[in-house]
């Protein structure tokens, strides 16, 4: 049975776990809003302190999803343990993408940087990246949005950064809750805080040249262009958001209802 949830009055100063934040307040359907305390996201969990990890369990989460794969859980660890709480790994990118890619970002010289990164290289993994995942990862957030509508909650979803891979799959979520789309990208911004910024470390580098930084930074920033490109995506592919949800992901009306009751002010 779900636990009552624990409602924050603020947003928590959580030491190893970034990004964190409740989406409840949120514009919704029918003039309702998200309702607080039942839908949070985050960063990984593989570095949550004694104390975020009492935070953590005091929300009264049913489920924890986390979109990492097996590269990045091998690189961060993996989430600490939450009493009472399920834990749903189900990753949205390719195990060996993962490894090269943070092999690149760790270890990657600047020959090799420039090679793959610069003059808006970057930039276009990640519009390329997130139109892969919104056209292809569709069983993946169906299974979400559907034990959402059933038992799931509350629940918090996470990747590495809470970005991207998070980013989308809050964004289908909010999508089904009829938030709008200004909406949605005005939290998906909020990514950028300094707070919430995941921090990229650089093998031995004890300093990183500005030059490295300015080139890793696409693969860490939330732009609005990256989630316009999973919007654009949507429409190319299906139409209509509508057409997403009823044909890409499989969401019933009475699915979509029963997301809205559990979800949902009012």
């Amino acid at each position: 049975m779900t636990q009552t949830p624990h409602v924050p009055t603020a947003e928590p100063e959580l030491a190893g776990v970034r990004n964190f934040r409740d989406l409840g307040g949120l514009p919704a359907a029918d003039g309702r809003r998200v309702r607080p305390g039942v839908l949070f996201r985050s960063g990984h969990l593989a570095s949550a302190t004694e104390a975020d990890a009492a935070f953590l369990a005091s929300l009264g989460l049913h489920t924890v999803f986390d979109f990492r794969n097996a590269a990045d859980i091998a690189l961060e660890g993996t989430d600490v343990a939450l009493p009472g709480v399920r834990y749903v790994n189900l990753p949205l990118s390719d195990p060996a993408d993962g490894s090269e890619f943070w092999e690149m970002v760790r270890e990657g010289g600047m020959e090799r940087l420039r090679e793959v990164l610069a003059e808006g290289r970057a930039a276009q993994r990640m519009a390329d990246s997130y139109r892969l995942i919104v056209t292809t990862r569709t069983a993946e957030h169906s299974r979400v949005l559907h034990e959402l509508a059933e038992d799931a909650v509350p629940a918090l979803m996470h990747c590495a950064a809470g970005k991207d891979r998070a980013g989308l799959s809050i964004a289908a979520t909010l999508l089904a809750l009829g938030v709008p789309r200004d909406a949605i990208e005005a939290d998906y911004l909020e990514s950028n805080a300094p707070h919430r910024r995941y921090a990229v470390r650089r093998g031995s580098d004890s300093a990183t040249s500005p030059e490295v930084m300015e080139l890793l930074s696409p693969l860490f920033e939330a732009r609005a262009e990256y989630l316009a490109a999973a919007f654009a995506a949507i429409e190319e592919t299906w139409g209509t958001s509508e057409r997403y949800l009823s044909e890409g992901l499989s969401l019933a009306p009475a699915t979509v209802e029963r997301l809205r009751e559990r979800l949902l002010d009012g």
